[in-house]
């Protein structure tokens, strides 16, 4: 099933994000995992893809086991950067002979070592054209946006600029970084709708479950943590279980926000954890069905 049927419809989905094993060793137990959470009938569930590809195969198994075993419609993650044309036509074909018919096209980070050879992608947007002109619409597409402004930009209306160069080039729907803070998230909504970006747009919600995890969120994308944030940090960081909860409940509360303000479609990054996907989605379940 394309993703777009899914927003279509006008519901209330919550949808999770799993990442594939960077090896053999741990292949199992990441497969069982995101099993777990693919058992709790997400709307859908995205595979992310290492940095250069190395977790590629990966991504295709987990993304295909759960849409055999489980029913729910995957999407599987796509970057190009440290790609060839080549490389990306035959990983376009894997995923549609896996029967994956969602994509999230990235240009991906470019690697710390440099890429010595020429460039065949060096922007997202590349990649959604070669998906659009090669397959036409066979394929339902995503790509990424930044309610904070991507990194690379030099302001946030040269990063929407950015940002509608992709759209226009065949993306399907929209998914944001992670943030904390919901107002940041509606101010950007009204920037791009202003400029006629009007995708569907899933926000991504990270639920904070540990120290450790907010350290790596931020030397990872910097977002913005607002001072209701910090205070749950600073009040239960030296309670393990305590924080879990508090950074569980933080994501709910930000989730039933977005819903009240009009948003349908939520996307959670789990962090391949089961016990945190269930205890959101069981704490949404009647606000789901209210509507559904």
């Amino acid at each position: 099933m394309k993703l777009t049927d899914i927003f279509n419809k006008g519901k209330l989905t919550l949808s999770f994000e799993v990442f594939p094993p960077k090896n053999d060793t741990i292949f199992d137990s990441v497969k069982l995992a995101t099993e777990k959470i693919a058992a709790l009938s997400p709307a859908f569930v995205s595979v992310t893809y290492g940095a250069g590809g190395g977790t590629s195969k990966y991504t295709l198994e987990i993304a295909q086991n759960i849409q055999k075993q489980y029913g729910v419609p995957t999407l599987a993650h796509l970057t190009c950067i440290s790609s060839n044309k080549q490389t990306v036509r035959e990983k376009i074909k894997e995923i549609k002979d896996s029967g994956i018919e969602n994509i999230m096209a990235l240009r991906g980070d470019i690697p710390k070592e440099g890429i010595s050879n020429p460039l065949d992608y060096t922007h997202a947007y590349e990649l959604v054209e070669e998906i659009r002109r090669e397959w036409g619409n066979e394929f339902c597409i995503g790509a990424a946006c930044y309610p904070e402004t991507h990194p690379e930009s030099r302001n946030s209306s040269e990063d929407i600029a950015y940002l509608k160069e992709k759209v226009d080039a065949g993306v399907d729907f929209l998914t944001t970084q992670m943030f904390f803070d919901n107002p940041m998230f509606y101010s950007f909504m009204y920037r791009i709708r202003e400029k006629g970006i009007v995708v569907p747009v899933i926000p991504g919600i990270m639920p904070i479950t540990s120290v450790n995890q907010i350290q790596r969120v931020k030397a990872l994308s910097g977002s913005y943590m607002p001072k209701k944030f910090i205070q749950l940090v600073d009040k239960f960081s030296s309670n393990p279980n305590a924080m879990k909860q508090a950074g569980i409940a933080y994501a709910i509360a930000q989730i039933i926000d977005l819903y009240a303000n009009g948003i349908k479609n939520i996307h959670v990054y789990t962090m391949n954890n089961p016990e945190v996907a269930e205890k959101i989605i069981s704490s949404l379940s009647d606000i789901i069905n209210t509507e559904n």
